[in-house]
C-alpha cells in the first residue's frame, strides 16, 4: 500500500536537497540546495539566489526548540536521529503539497518496494483529495478489497487516530505493518453518512503489474491488458503482452487502467509509444519558471492500427491519466468509464544521506494538447457507471460497454 506518486526518474543521486537543511544548519555552512536556487548564509537566513527575496528565515529558532527540548523534556534522554527525522519531516511537510514528502530508511524502502510490487499491507493506494486521505483502488483479491474498502472511501482514522491533516505518506505508514497483524481503519464509504470501523489483517502483497487476457465478442476475439501500476516491472511485462497480441488473431484491444494509481513517468512514455507516433509529445512538464519540457514516443507504434477502448475510473491516476490523455488527445482509443482522479503533479525522487529520500513536486504535466488535469481529471468519451450493486453481483457495466464498441 502506498499513495498515488508520479516519479520522473527512478532513483538520482543528488544529495544537495532541501531535506539536508537540518544536517548542515548547525556547522553554519552555506550549501547550494533546491537545485541551485536557494542558499543558506552564515546568518542561518533563507536566501534566494539572483531572485527577489520572498522572506527570511532565523532558523536559530530549531536549535532554541531543541536545546530546550533536551535540557528539560521529562523523559530524557532524547532520540536525537528521531528527533532529527522529524525535523526534516516537517520541513518538507510545511511546503502544504501532499505529495512532497520525506521518507525516513524505514519508509524510503517500503516506498521502492511498492515499485517493486512487493510490500506488507492491506493493499490498498490512497491519496489525499480536498483535504481528506481516501481510497484510491483496492488491489484485485486484496485484504482491502476482501474487507470491502473501494475507490473514494475516505479514511477518517487509523487505529483511531484521526487523519485530519495527515499526508499521504503518514497515513501509509499507519497502515501499513507485518503480515498478520491488524489495523482499525475508520471508514465513510462513498455517498454514505455514516462511517464505520473495519478491522483489516495485513498480509504480504505481491503483484504483476500487467495481466494480459482475452475475451470475445461476435465472434471476435479481444485482447485485454490490465495494468495495476507503473512499476518496475511495467516495460517489460507490457512488451511481452504486446508481442503475444501481435502474435494473435485478436481483432480488437481493451486497456484497463481501472483503480491504477500510477508510477514512473518514463514507463507512462514507454507504453503509450506503442500508439503514439514516434517523435510526438506523449506528456509535457511546466516547471516553476513556466519552462515546457516535451517527453516524445519513441520506437515503433505497433498497436497504432488495432482498434482501442481504454477503461477508467476514479481511481486512474497519474501515469494512468498520462497515459489515456495521450491517446484521447490523439484520437487513437475511446475513453470508457468515469472521470479520472486528477493527479496532475511530478515528483522526483532523490536519495539523501542515511538510506533516507525525499519526494518533490517539481513540476506540473499537460496532455498533448495542453490540457492541465489536476484536481480536475480526465472525461471519458463514453460515461459509463460502475455501482456497489454491479460489483456485488459480479457485473460489469464498463467492460460490457468496451465489448460492444469493439463489436
Amino acid at each position: 500500500m502506498d499513495s498515488i506518486i508520479e516519479t520522473r526518474s527512478k532513483k538520482t543521486n543528488i544529495t544537495w536537497l532541501i531535506g539536508v537543511l537540518f544536517l548542515v544548519i548547525g556547522i553554519g555552512i552555506g550549501y547550494v540546495f533546491g537545485m541551485g536556487r536557494f542558499k543558506i548564509d552564515r546568518k542561518l537566513q533563507i536566501t534566494k539566489g539572483e531572485v527577489p527575496v520572498l522572506q527570511n528565515a532565523d532558523y536559530n529558532l530549531l536549535w532554541d526548540a531543541l536545546n530546550e527540548l533536551n535540557s528539560k523534556f521529562v523523559d530524557r534522554p532524547l532520540d536525537q536521529q528521531k528527533l532529527l527525522y522529524g525535523a526534516v519531516s516537517g520541513l518538507v511537510s510545511a511546503a502544504g503539497d501532499p505529495y512532497t514528502t520525506f521518507f525516513d530508511p524505514t519508509t524510503a524502502k517500503q516506498f521502492a518496494d511498492q515499485l517493486k510490487g512487493t510490500f506488507d499491507g492491506i493493499g490498498a493506494e490512497v491519496g489525499v483529495k480536498d483535504e481528506q486521505i481516501v481510497v484510491i483502488a483496492p488491489l484485485d483479491d486484496s485484504p482491502a478489497q476482501k474487507a470491502g474498502l473501494t475507490a473514494g472511501d475516505a479514511i477518517l482514522a487509523i487505529n483511531n487516530e484521526s487523519t485530519s491533516g495527515m499526508s499521504v505518506d503518514t497515513a501509509v505508514s499507519k497502515i501499513r505493518g507485518k503480515a498478520g497483524t491488524e489495523v482499525t481503519l475508520t471508514i465513510l464509504h462513498s455517498g454514505k453518512r455514516q462511517a464505520q470501523e473495519i478491522k483489516i489483517t495485513r498480509s504480504h502483497i505481491s503483484v504483476k503489474s500487467v495481466k494480459l487476457s482475452e475475451k470475445e465478442v461476435s465472434g471476435k476475439k479481444v485482447a485485454v491488458v490490465t495494468l495495476s501500476q507503473f512499476g518496475d516491472d511495467t516495460k517489460g511485462l507490457f512488451e511481452q503482452a504486446v508481442e503475444q497480441i501481435l502474435a494473435s488473431d485478436d481483432k480488437g484491444l481493451i486497456i484497463d487502467l481501472r483503480n491504477d494509481p500510477g508510477g514512473y513517468l518514463d514507463t507512462a512514455v514507454s507504453v503509450a509509444s506503442n500508439w503514439v507516433d514516434s517523435g510526438q509529445v506523449v506528456v509535457s512538464e511546466v516547471d516553476y519558471r513556466g519552462e515546457t519540457t516535451n517527453y516524445k514516443a519513441s520506437g515503433i507504434n505497433r498497436l497504432k492500427g488495432i482498434k482501442t477502448i481504454v477503461l477508467v475510473n476514479g481511481g486512474s491516476a497519474s501515469a494512468s491519466e498520462i497515459l489515456a490523455g495521450a491517446l484521447q488527445d490523439y484520437g487513437l482509443a475511446t475513453l470508457v468509464g468515469e472521470k479520472t482522479f486528477g493527479k496532475g503533479s511530478v515528483q522526483e525522487l532523490d536519495s539523501l544521506k542515511d538510506n533516507s529520500e525525499i519526494k518533490i513536486t517539481i513540476a506540473k504535466w499537460l496532455t498533448p494538447k495542453g490540457r492541465g488535469i489536476h484536481k480536475i481529471g480526465l472525461e471519458p468519451d463514453v460515461k459509463v457507471g460502475l455501482t456497489a450493486d454491479d460489483a456485488a453481483a459480479s457485473r460489469d457495466p464498463q467492460m460490457d460497454k468496451a465489448l460492444e464498441l469493439l463489436k
